[in-house]
């Protein structure tokens, strides 16, 4: 990394983050930081990091059985006809927006 652009890092990193932790934990987190060749807050960063992208990435996806697959594109081919609610509801909609 050249200074300049360690320099432009170096300043947009304005956001501080804080944690507890044990003596043990933290021996341990240097140790691995060590064996990477990393500095701790980079080990720690980076790791937490990839974690949180894996977690959101986790639960913005939807992961369905074979049967779940099977049900999901029924419905979409074969649409149930609307329900009397939904049709009441729908002539609402239409009525308060002057559609």
């Amino acid at each position: 990394m050249t200074n300049s652009s360690k320099v432009n890092s170096e300043r947009s990193k304005s956001e501080r983050l804080e944690a507890r932790v044990t003596k043990e934990q933290k021996e341990l987190f240097q140790r691995a930081a060590d064996i990477q060749g990393r500095t701790l807050t980079d080990f720690i960063v980076s790791n937490v990091l990839d974690i949180a992208k894996q977690v959101i990435r986790e639960h913005e996806n939807m992961i369905l059985t074979k049967q779940d697959q099977e049900v999901f594109v029924a419905a979409l081919l074969n649409p149930p006809e609307p329900s009397a609610k939904l049709r009441d509801a729908a002539q609402r909609y239409q009525q308060k927006m002057d559609v």
